[in-house]
Parts: structure tokens; C-alpha cells; sequence
């Protein structure tokens, strides 16, 4: 079985500068840096559809993504606090009041 090869997002993003600033076709642009057939076309759709989240690599988290998950956790944890005071305000809300002399 053949290994897939890998490619770091520096030399896509050269490739992909390759066929839009230099003039090349993406065939020839291929041919010439050895990546097979369509992977430059698939890498450019990639690159248009996310933007700087592109090329982020294997098993990595795009940085919006990453911002997402931060933020979801965080809400999670000001829940969690949220209803800790609730239950001590029921809580003192209920005895009576020691200290007003009463």
C-alpha cells in the first residue's frame, strides 16, 4: 500500500502563489513541484473556502474552531458559578437574620 504523502501548509500556499501570481497552470505547476494530479486545484478550493484556517494540518483545530471551544468553555464554567451563587442566595435567603438583632 502506498503512503499518502504530506505537504507543509508553506509549500502549499507556494504552490498555490505559483499558478495566481506567476502565470502557471495548475498542471504545469504540478508537474514541476512532483504533487500528483489535482492536488493543487483541491488545495486552492481549500485555501478560497477557508481562508487562513486553511492548511492547518492533521487532527489540528482551525483557530476559529479553537476560539469556539475556548469560549463554549468558558460559558460552561460562568453556568456552573452562576448557579453555585443561586443556590447560596436561596440558601441565605431563607434563615433568619442573625445579625439584625431581632
Amino acid at each position: 500500500m502506498k503512503k499518502r504523502r504530506t505537504y507543509p501548509k508553506e509549500f502549499k500556499e507556494e504552490a498555490i502563489r505559483l499558478v495566481e501570481e506567476e502565470g502557471l497552470s495548475c498542471h504545469q505547476a504540478e508537474t514541476n513541484l512532483g504533487i500528483g494530479v489535482s492536488a493543487l486545484s483541491r488545495w486552492m478550493r481549500e485555501k478560497d473556502k477557508l481562508k487562513e484556517d486553511a492548511f492547518c494540518g492533521s487532527g489540528n483545530v482551525k483557530p476559529s474552531e479553537k476560539d469556539f471551544k475556548d469560549l463554549h468553555k468558558e460559558l460552561e464554567r460562568v453556568k456552573r458559578e452562576r448557579d453555585i451563587l443561586k443556590k447560596a442566595v436561596a440558601i441565605f435567603s431563607k434563615e433568619p437574620n442573625r445579625y439584625s438583632g431581632s
